[in-house]
């Protein structure tokens, strides 16, 4: 019987598998505050839907709080919580930012996490850790609607800070390598035209991105997710990752678009609101048919673009896992 990680190796390596691999991911409110509650809670939903990756999603604040952020849940549908404390409020304030040691505080209670899933699932099923990219989480040090205005009319002191936040990552990461994980799910949120220019993300993104990927390759399987619409898609094809995921049901390119781009695995296929919140398990099935034709089921994962809402139902979700069993 194949395993997991064996498909998922077979994917990247873009050899004959037994069936496409599939896996979705959800963020565990309330769960995600403690190091045991998230392993319990991550680990209970693989035993339930038998996925072929683990995406371990902790709160985007796991990377922060040890800076001052704080947060609180307020019930959003995505299961993401609410900014109610941010860091930064003066351009000077970018520098003064520390160093994080990636083994105390919250940072290392997240290491905690890692071992703790790592030991309750075993070495067949690949698990990959959430990392956010420096400029995302500098939006959520210094809020959304702030970032372009220190980015605009304080650059220098924006890469003071981007530097400080791309080296704390990158120790995290270091750290992280020999718990038994498989790669890193790097997430970026702002590579949309609709946001930043393509001079603004090469300045401010791509620099520190590429930086913070550099210990990521003594892992096998990197994913990249680029979040949102209007994509700057180009500008992550030479990217050191194996995967991209990306809101492909909304947005440029389409799955077949991404493999001609993109010479590694594309990963998505399924509306994560209007099929897998709203849609039936029938909805569900036949768009995963439709992603799993176009591509042929070669270098492809089944999943969504984005996180699984905590709205969606159990029979949408066993849908989507099941199908690949079907073709």
């Amino acid at each position: 019987m194949t395993t997991h990680r064996e498909r998922i190796e077979s994917c990247i390596n873009q050899n004959i598998i037994d069936r496409p691999p599939v896996a979705l991911w959800r963020h565990f409110p309330v769960d995600d505050q403690t190091p045991d509650g998230l392993a319990r809670a991550t680990a209970a939903f693989q035993r339930t839907f038998d996925f072929d990756f683990i995406k371990l999603t902790p709160e985007s604040s796991y990377c922060l709080k040890d800076w001052g952020a704080q947060d609180e849940w307020r019930g959003a549908t995505e299961g993401t919580r609410t900014y109610t404390r941010q860091v930064i409020s003066h351009p000077d304030d970018w520098a003064k930012l520390p160093l994080l040691d990636p083994n105390n505080g919250h940072l290392g209670r997240q290491i905690e996490c890692i071992q703790m899933l790592v030991k309750e699932t075993g070495p067949d099923t690949p698990i990959i850790q959430t990392i956010f990219n420096p400029l995302s989480q500098a939006k959520n040090l210094v809020g959304n609607e702030n970032l372009l205005v220190h980015l605009r009319r304080y650059p220098e002191a924006v890469h003071a800070g981007l530097q400080i936040i791309t080296e704390s990552t990158r120790r995290f990461i270091e750290a992280i390598t020999n718990t038994g994980i498989a790669g890193i799910f790097f997430a970026t949120q702002h590579a949309q035209y609709g946001t930043f220019t393509s001079e603004e993300y090469h300045v401010f993104g791509i620099k520190y991105d590429l930086q913070v990927l550099e210990p990521a390759q003594d892992l096998w399987f990197n994913v990249m997710h680029l979040h949102g619409s209007d994509i700057m898609f180009d500008a992550f094809t030479s990217y050191p990752v194996q995967v991209i995921n990306w809101h492909d049901r909304e947005t440029e390119p389409s799955l077949i678009g991404g493999l001609e781009k993109f010479e590694g695995v594309v990963c998505g296929g399924i509306k994560r609101e209007e099929s897998m919140v709203l849609g039936t398990p029938q909805a569900v099935e036949d768009e995963a048919l439709d992603a799993l034709q176009a591509t042929g089921g070669k270098r492809f994962i089944l999943g969504t673009g984005c996180v699984t809402p905590i709205t969606a139902p159990y029979g949408n979700i066993m849908a989507a896992r099941k199908i690949v069993d079907k073709v």
